[in-house]
């Protein structure tokens, strides 16, 4: 089974600092509803990173629960994403599906720009917890 929403927010965030790089969809204009954040350092992952297992993307939903390397597939086909989540990670996550389907209601330019920082943030950190398929 599988979630399915209109994203009326559709955004990007680079730290200017470097400590984060973002790429988020959110049900309601101002952000609100199901929210789904893709995210990684903005840095390479240092000792303490790898140890903790945070050398890797991290998801963040509404509530705040949060999930590292956890997409498995990121499809971005027109105005449309499918997420693939590791179902061992729903629970940390507080969701219920593991594939989640997005359809983007934003101008062209800020879909453009989100496709290229999503694919920048899930090909960040350790090799072994990227998607194995990521099409955008």
């Amino acid at each position: 089974m599988s979630y399915r929403f209109v994203a009326r927010a559709v955004g990007v965030e680079i730290d200017p600092d470097g400590y984060f790089i973002e790429a988020g969809v959110a049900e309601g204009p101002d952000g609100s509803g199901f929210v789904l954040l893709f995210m990684c350092d903005g840095a390479e992952p240092d000792e303490q990173d790898v140890s903790l297992g945070l050398d890797t993307h991290c998801v963040v939903t509404a509530d705040q629960g949060t999930a590292y390397g956890c997409v498995r597939e990121a499809v971005l086909t027109d105005d449309v994403l499918r997420v693939s989540l590791d179902p061992s990670s729903l629970d940390a996550l507080r969701l219920e599906d593991a594939e989640i389907e997005a359809v983007l209601e934003a101008p062209a330019e800020d879909i453009a720009r989100f496709r290229e920082v999503l694919a920048r943030v899930l090909a960040y950190g350790r090799e072994d917890a990227r998607p194995v398929r990521v099409a955008i």
